[in-house]
């Protein structure tokens, strides 16, 4: 899943394959952006913001830009040797290639893929909460911000990127288990959110690097989750059919016996 250490992965893979290098050439295939070259820019950095990943360039007069893209559900970067078959994604996936002379750097199914000057960044991620695997984490700020809205569900409080940044399905699914907290439990009445805060960032980091994604410790395939894909399943500690609710993009997975709901916990209608 591109979750936040998806993204952190993506990010240093771009950066040892462009950081530094002179485009030679590029191919936006989206409307805003199709007349745009790229060519004789330097790439400056490969960088990571929670979900988000932005690509810095130096243009020939020296001015500073960044690419902006956001993976979402289903995109994807991929870089390839010059030469190299593409075979990361169908071909009309592409939404973007980027060629050095060491590198063809291709995005595939990328979502709001916007060009800005690098000074005004913030625009487009200066709303997010800390990032969890970010040289500026900040683990109080986290649980202030998330502690603001006493009323909503740890499991909406999670998935909120204002909060802090970095979590999506799989990890607020994990993290919720491991903690022993059921999915509609109102932020207010979480016990030790600092706890659960600490824990989204442990698994996040350690899953930084390599792109099996496992809470469990294992990276057997079928073994890396506790409850996140793993509908009417017994769960892993007490036998229970892992249940499963849908609200859009937004899934959750959970054992009612290990994280029981009590009182004031609003369940899926």
């Amino acid at each position: 899943m591109p979750e936040g250490d998806t993204v952190w992965n993506t990010a240093r893979v771009l950066h040892r394959a462009l950081a530094g290098a002179r485009l030679t050439g590029s191919d936006f295939r989206v409307p805003q952006l199709a007349t745009t070259d790229l060519a004789g820019w330097t790439v400056r950095e490969s960088a990571s913001r929670g979900k988000h990943l932005l690509l810095r360039f130096a243009a020939p007069d020296d001015a500073h830009w960044t690419l902006h893209s956001h993976l979402r559900m289903d995109g994807a970067w991929r870089a390839y040797a010059p030469g190299e078959r593409w075979a990361g994604r169908p071909a009309h996936l592409i939404r973007v290639v980027l060629r050095s002379p060491g590198a063809v750097a291709v995005g595939y199914h990328l979502h709001e893929l916007t060009l800005v000057p690098t000074a005004e960044e913030a625009g487009l991620v200066g709303h997010l909460g800390p990032d969890l695997l970010g040289p500026d984490w900040d683990a109080d700020e986290a649980v202030r911000r998330l502690a603001t809205q006493p009323e909503q569900t740890i499991s909406e409080a999670l998935l909120d990127q204002r909060n802090l940044a970095g979590v999506g399905n799989l990890y607020k699914c994990e993290v919720l288990f491991l903690r022993g907290v059921s999915p509609w439990t109102p932020v207010g009445a979480v016990p030790d959110l600092a706890g659960t805060v600490a824990l989204a960032q442990r698994l996040l980091s350690a899953n930084r690097g390599r792109w099996t994604q496992s809470t469990t410790g294992s990276l057997h395939r079928g073994q890396t989750s506790y409850v996140y894909g793993r509908r009417a399943q017994p769960c892993r500690r007490c036998g229970t059919a892992i249940r499963k609710q849908e609200l859009g993009e937004r899934v959750t997975y959970w054992c009612p016996t290990c994280q029981p709901e009590r009182p004031g916990d609003r369940p899926p209608a």
